[in-house]
């Protein structure tokens, strides 16, 4: 275990950002991204008129590095992250990062917040939350010149007061995640900005998050909040296929698991009034991985969606946490290299 191991409660960690002590930063200038650069400040010297603030040349990403049984240090998936990464730079006209630049950075910023990795057996991890902006002084609309990442991390508990238990969610017509063939399949802060007012109606209304419908037809399920959606029926893992959805890579993960248990995969379109029909249901994503979901109500028909009563998660959908979760802790054997164990100094 690192010295001087901050004093924390680590079994009661929250989803929220606490102060650690470096972050890296990378700018591109002149044709070229410049070397890695290590901080120990929390704040950005920014242009007033940078185009990350008028413009949203803005995108992030997620992942997480676990403290392993073995006491090893776990980064997962991140290439995947770093593809993404990509994808969201050029939907927003910035200038992709590559991939071994990426991870290159991730790798740095864990290593010097060590300490803040959270023990095995806590629950906790280190969340890593790289972000792209651009910084050249625009009045007009026009992509910038010049691009700085950042990546900082974070120690967090569940996203999910509740932890892996079921949850309510509510379905509203009156508001859209996204527009079709706008910025929903890539992850920029726009489309987290957009979503807060119905996120806040949702909760004011006892519910944990807001079950959005396809911003086109208001025909078929899309997203859960700012997570993935799946269903499960008659051993099968279903979950939405849309232009508008924001690929998961824990979804891309459970799709996986869920074929090596011996389930059948489909991605598709799925028509609200087919709710009905499973016998799970859940959310998914790094900062909760599954959040499997209790009951989803139709504010506008009525219509009730029951998956459990009893306060627990179904099976396939616990089987699947629990393998998941078992790779990224280093309890389950990693047959798919999704892990990189950091070599620390």
């Amino acid at each position: 275990m690192e010295k001087n191991q901050p004093d924390l409660n680590w079994e009661d960690l929250t989803f929220s950002y606490m102060p650690t002590d470096y972050n890296v930063r990378c700018t591109y200038r002149d044709g070229a991204w410049g070397p890695i650069e290590v901080s120990d400040s929390p704040e950005v010297n920014l242009s007033i008129a940078a185009t990350c603030l008028h413009y949203g040349q803005e995108s992030f990403e997620g992942l997480k590095a676990y403290r392993g049984k073995d006491g090893k240090v776990r980064i997962f998936r991140m290439e995947e992250n770093a593809k993404r990464f990509i994808r969201s730079a050029e939907g927003t006209m910035m200038q992709p990062m590559p991939v071994e630049l990426f991870c290159e950075m991730v790798r740095k910023v864990v290593k010097l917040n060590l300490r803040f990795v959270p023990p095995y057996g806590t629950g906790a991890s280190l969340y890593i939350r790289p972000l792209e902006i651009g910084i050249t002084a625009r009045v007009g609309v026009k992509p910038a010149t010049e691009y700085m990442v950042i990546m900082l991390v974070t120690p967090v508990g569940p996203y999910f007061k509740t932890g892996f238990k079921p949850m309510r969610v509510c379905i509203s017509r009156d508001y859209d995640r996204v527009a079709p063939k706008g910025t929903g399949s890539i992850k920029v802060g726009g489309n987290y900005g957009a979503s807060l007012v119905a996120g806040e109606k949702a909760h004011d209304l006892g519910y944990a998050s807001l079950l959005y419908l396809d911003p086109k037809e208001k025909k078929y399920v899309d997203e859960c909040g700012a997570a993935n959606f799946f269903g499960v029926k008659d051993g099968t893992y279903v979950t939405p296929a849309s232009p508008s959805i924001l690929p998961s890579i824990t979804n891309l993960s459970l799709r996986q698991l869920a074929e090596d248990m011996g389930l059948k995969v489909e991605q598709r379109h799925i028509p609200v009034e087919e709710l009905s029909t499973f016998e799970e249901a859940s959310a998914c994503g790094t900062a909760a991985v599954c959040s499997p979901i209790a009951e989803i109500d139709d504010l506008d028909t009525g219509a009730k969606y029951v998956y459990t009563t009893t306060g627990e998660p179904g099976p396939v959908t616990t089987a699947l946490y629990n393998k998941l979760r078992g790779i990224q802790w280093g309890e389950e054997p990693d047959e798919h290299g999704w892990c990189e164990i950091l070599e620390e100094d």
